[in-house]
């Protein structure tokens, strides 16, 4: 791990907005723990976000289905439609429940996260040799819109920059690598395919890896998804490299956490009532 890392991290966390975002992020995290749904059913509660985080990630990329569906496909009780907007679906679901058991090790083998996780989400919408790869030389997404996206040598040296962030110390601050990590994978779009899925996945765990939720029950993606053209355009100010633009992303995820919080206690409370058949 590069020792530049932890300077980086902390320069992002004291830009204008972000220290207090992200304080407000942790203590909404802090405040769900205690819900009484998480003593003895946190399970259930878990299982249900990760339905809801799954569903709100396909829908950013234009998979939109009802929750009803999304869960009766995550139990094996109906199929998602086999076409292209059921594929992304399908990858959603895969990803995000295959970012669980990458909780531990997001921290210690980076690129091979980031494989299992590509795996997951592209499965049947790519070729099979595009599985887990980052695109070679003169590979463009698929994804995207068309824009420009690093290449060659430069995608390498940035896939390792963000191998180097996933590696910080336990002291960083989880929201802040989340993000950042999320907002590279968006817009570095290292794979041909799947790259919104493998950010938004990325990022769940982190979260839940370095503890800011250590439940799993936050389903921040609702709120980015909430947020409609609002998520794009804080990707592109990510994009610009700017410090504000930066600080835009960075108190815009710390915002989601916050709103996303709200949405698992939502779903506690479904848990504690017997509810969760319902919306």
């Amino acid at each position: 791990m590069s020792t530049a890392i932890v300077p980086a991290l902390d320069r992002l966390a004291a830009l204008p907005g972000v220290e207090d975002a992200v304080a407000a992020a942790r203590d909404a995290c802090t405040e769900l723990r205690w819900h009484p749904a998480l003593r003895r059913r946190s399970a259930e509660a878990r299982a249900e976000s990760t339905i809801r985080a799954a569903r709100c990630s396909a829908a950013l990329d234009g998979a939109r289905y009802p929750l009803d569906l999304v869960r009766d496909a995550a139990r094996g009780a109906r199929e998602l439609p086999d076409d292209p907007t059921g594929l992304v679906a399908r990858g959603a679901l895969r990803a995000v429940t295959e970012a669980r058991h990458l909780e531990a090790t997001v921290s210690r083998t980076p690129s091979q996260v980031l494989a299992r996780l590509h795996v997951a989400a592209a499965a049947g919408v790519v070729p099979d040799d595009a599985l887990g790869r980052p695109r070679a030389a003169g590979e463009a997404p698929g994804d995207g819109g068309g824009t420009p996206a690093p290449d060659g040598a430069a995608l390498s040296a940035r896939l390792a920059s963000l191998g180097e962030l996933l590696e910080a110390p336990a002291s960083a601050p989880a929201l802040v690598v989340a993000a950042v990590a999320h907002g590279e994978v968006a817009t570095l779009r290292p794979f041909v395919a799947g790259n919104g899925v493998v950010a938004r996945a990325l990022a769940r765990a982190v979260i839940v890896g370095r503890g800011l939720d250590p439940m799993g029950v936050v389903v921040w993606e609702a709120a980015h998804l909430d947020a409609g053209p609002g998520y794009g355009a804080a990707l592109a100010a990510y994009a610009s490299g700017t410090p504000d633009g930066v600080a835009h992303w960075l108190t815009h995820c710390a915002r989601a956490v916050v709103d996303g919080a709200g949405e698992g206690r939502a779903v506690c409370d479904a848990v504690l009532a017997g509810r969760l058949g319902a919306g």
